[in-house]
């Protein structure tokens, strides 16, 4: 398992943001996809910081920089398409999006999350160890593991 400390930590998103859209499109390009305009602005929203963002405020933040207003079904399509790419993944205790650094991965690969309570910021990490253990339990326990998601809340070191 590895976990940078420092993506709790403020700092220039410049980065992260042009390595994220050159990931994706290098990778819409092997897979045949498009990363139509609309969507290429999501996942750049998205990733303006490392805190989840809800489907709302992405709407508001889209129609803040267009010229009109633009519909739900717009950012919705958008979110379904970067989703689906594995380019972005669905905080579901917030209801809220965050950027994926690893969307190279296969899709099947589990992904865990640590959450800061006090400035919202989120990390990834993927551990072959708990998920191993987690399938492990579930199938001790009869049971068949169709999702897995696991959101850890607490203080990142940035906010101690």
């Amino acid at each position: 398992m590895e976990i940078n400390a420092t993506t709790f930590n403020h700092h220039n998103h410049t980065h992260c943001i042009q390595s994220a859209m050159d990931t994706a499109r290098s990778i819409c390009l092997q897979r045949g996809v498009r990363l139509t305009e609309s969507r290429a602005q999501v996942l750049e929203l998205i990733w303006q910081s490392h805190r989840p963002i809800g489907a709302y405020t992405i709407l508001e933040m889209v129609s803040a920089v267009s010229a009109k207003r633009v519909a739900p079904p717009t950012v919705y399509r958008a979110l379904d398409f970067l989703l689906e790419q594995g380019f972005i993944h669905q905080i579901k205790s917030l209801n809220a999006f965050l950027g994926c650094p690893t969307p190279h991965l296969p899709h099947n690969q589990q992904s865990y999350f640590l959450i800061c309570k006090h400035c919202g910021n989120a990390m990834e990490f993927c551990d072959a160890q708990i998920s191993k253990q987690l399938r492990k339990l579930a199938d001790k326990a009869g049971f068949t593991v169709k999702a897995e998601s696991l959101e850890i809340s607490g203080i990142c070191s940035g906010c101690m």
